[in-house]
């Protein structure tokens, strides 16, 4: 565990840099709380999150429709992965996840000090990173993801780095090379925003429990931040910034181009011609995105629905086939409470395609690359034969 102290505006700010999987840093956070006896607690938590610790929200509670119907298939499952990884680490080291922020609110509480809860909503963090990054990025982060959940690593290596601060800031910086979207909003957007939230923390005297490799950059943000410009940076830091998408504009493109072609290809070559462009795209996009939603092992009606889907979504820029072969799949597969439960215990490949909740995302998310696919090859295709 690491201290500092920061005096800014009459404000005494005791920041503790603490490592998530630690049963030092635990007792190290409620010694600094009972030694300091502050007015205020902050912990680098949001409300989502806290209630996640502290098993007020569980996996039952998730609406699947919702996540597909807004489109947060993706993000779905990096939380969970992201979340059972460190749940792994928690379990090989006898120690839960988040452990030091529970305890600093179990002394907090005891003590009768107020807390606050000064980390961005985690969804929010994660749709702002989406957002801002590029396809390839994306990509990237995605087989990152699985690939650093799904290999074997040497986890006490893992931890022995994160407790020296100098590895943690070379980690961030290695980030920033490769992904420098991501490290703009995961980590300097948050130790801005939870600077903020601690100049705004009611009280003289404020104890900040926060991950370590977090506190250079608040520390930074403390010492740099104007009274006058809280309120406008907390509001711009909650904003969910909509990037101008390249897909959006190529989603409208694709059905003028068909579309073109269709009435281009009726007057220039007639109707047999005509029916047999209709056919090309029906085949393939519906042919395509049904190998997607059966590679994902989703029930045979569900693959015939995304064979129907395909070509019609394929041509709306609003719409996905993925989406309704998800729905199918919940229909006929309907996840049961043990499947929530179980989101917790996904330690492979294959706990995710026996999960009905994570397969029905596996469903959605094939189905609609496989369609994608079958787009990508059918208009240049059509393109070649005028």
């Amino acid at each position: 565990m690491t201290k500092e102290t920061v005096k800014i505006d009459g404000k005494e700010v005791i920041i503790v840099g603490t490592v998530h999987i630690s049963k030092e840093s635990v007792e190290e956070v409620r010694k600094v709380i009972e030694n300091e006896n502050p007015d205020v607690v902050g912990v680098e938590l949001c409300q989502s999150r806290f209630e996640a610790l502290k098993n007020l929200k569980k996996w039952e509670d998730t609406n699947v429709i919702d996540i597909i119907k807004q489109g947060k298939v993706f993000l779905f499952l990096i939380n969970i992965l992201l979340s059972n990884y460190q749940k792994r680490l928690g379990d090989k080291f006898g120690v839960k996840p988040g452990s030091e922020f529970i305890e600093a609110i179990t002394v907090a509480e005891k003590n009768k000090i107020q807390i606050s809860l000064i980390d961005r909503d985690i969804q929010l963090t994660l749709k702002r990173a989406w957002n801002k990054m590029s396809i390839k990025e994306k990509l990237k982060l995605m087989f990152g993801v699985f690939l650093g959940f799904f290999e074997e690593a040497e986890e006490e290596d893992i931890i022995e780095k994160l407790q020296d601060k100098d590895i943690v800031n070379e980690l961030l910086n290695e980030l920033s090379k490769e992904i420098p979207s991501v490290k703009e909003t995961l980590i300097d957007e948050r130790d801005r925003y939870i600077a903020s939230k601690i100049i705004q923390s009611k009280g003289k005297k404020i104890v900040a429990v926060v991950g370590r490799g977090h506190m250079e950059g608040i520390i930074s943000a403390l010492n740099e931040l104007n009274k006058r410009t809280i309120n406008e940076t907390i509001k711009d830091l909650e904003t969910l910034v909509q990037k101008r998408s390249v897909l959006k504009y190529i989603g409208y493109l694709i059905p003028i181009i068909f579309f073109g072609l269709v009435i281009y290809g009726f007057f220039d070559k007639g109707v047999d011609f005509t029916l047999k462009v209709m056919l090309m795209w029906i085949v393939v996009t519906g042919t395509t995105a049904a190998i997607g939603a059966a590679a994902a092992f989703a029930h045979p009606i569900s693959i015939l629905v995304a064979f129907l889907a395909a070509p019609i979504t394929t041509l709306h820029p609003t719409l996905a086939s993925g989406w309704f072969a998800g729905l199918s799949e919940l229909k006929y597969r309907k996840p049961t409470i043990k499947d929530f439960e179980e989101l917790n215990n996904i330690n492979g490949l294959r706990d995710l395609w026996n999960n009905r909740v994570t397969r029905i995302i596996l469903v959605v998310a094939f189905t609609n690359i496989g369609g994608t696919i079958g787009t990508l090859y059918a208009l240049p295709y059509l393109i070649s034969l005028f």
